[in-house]
C-alpha cells in the first residue's frame, strides 16, 4: 500500500504553484492530493497567516493540529474519512464556517462551543439522533446549517417534519438546507 502525501510535501508543492511562502498565504488549497493526504500533521502550524484552509477529498480520518492557525475562519474538510469532529476546538475563537460533507461523522460534540461560527455544511453524514440537534442552538452565531442526507434528516423530511423539528431544536438558525426560514417559522 502506498503512504499518503504528508502536509509538509502538499505545503511544498502548494508553494511552487502560487510562488510565494505557504506561512504568508491567507487561502490554503491542499485539495485531492494524489496520493492523498492521511494526516493533519504539525506542518500546519507553519500558517500562521492562514484564514481558509481547504484539505478537501483527502483520506483524513482525524481533525489535529489546528492551534497554530490563529486567523482560522473557514476550514473545508469535505469528503474526507472524519468520524468525529474532535480536535476543532482549538479553532472556538476564530472559525466562522465549517465545510465538512461528506464524512462519517455523528455527533457535533467539538463545535459545540464555537463562538463565531455562522455556517455549517455537514450534509451526507451519519448524524442520525434528535438530540444531537438540540447541541447546536447552544452557537448563538448560527445561521446557515446543511444537513440534507443524515439519516435524521432522511426519517424526519420521510415523516415531513424535518423543517419544524429543527425549528424547535435550533430556532436562531435562518437558513436550512438552503430554505431561508420566515419570520413565522
Amino acid at each position: 500500500m502506498s503512504k499518503g502525501t504528508s502536509i509538509k510535501d502538499a505545503l511544498k508543492q502548494f508553494e511552487d504553484e502560487i510562488k510565494e511562502k505557504a506561512k504568508d498565504a491567507k487561502i490554503v488549497k491542499l485539495i485531492g492530493k494524489i496520493p492523498f493526504i492521511e494526516k493533519m500533521d504539525a506542518s500546519l502550524s507553519q500558517l500562521e497567516a492562514c484564514e481558509h484552509l481547504s484539505l478537501s477529498t483527502n483520506k483524513i480520518e482525524k481533525i489535529a493540529n489546528l492551534n497554530g492557525l490563529k486567523h482560522l475562519r473557514v476550514l473545508s474538510l469535505g469528503r474526507n474519512s472524519l468520524k468525529s469532529l474532535a480536535g476543532i476546538e482549538v479553532c472556538n475563537d476564530t472559525l466562522q464556517e465549517l465545510w465538512c460533507s461528506y464524512n462519517q461523522i455523528d455527533r457535533f460534540k467539538g463545535i459545540t462551543s464555537m463562538k463565531k461560527l455562522k455556517v455549517l455544511y455537514m450534509a451526507h453524514n451519519k448524524v442520525s439522533d434528535l438530540a444531537e440537534l438540540g447541541k447546536l442552538s447552544g452557537i448563538s452565531t448560527l445561521e446557515d446549517v446543511v444537513l440534507i442526507g443524515n439519516p435524521i434528516e432522511e426519517e424526519l423530511s420521510e415523516a415531513g417534519r424535518w423543517f419544524s423539528e429543527f425549528k424547535k431544536k435550533c430556532p436562531k438558525v435562518k437558513k436550512l438546507d438552503g430554505v431561508v426560514f420566515g419570520g413565522d417559522d
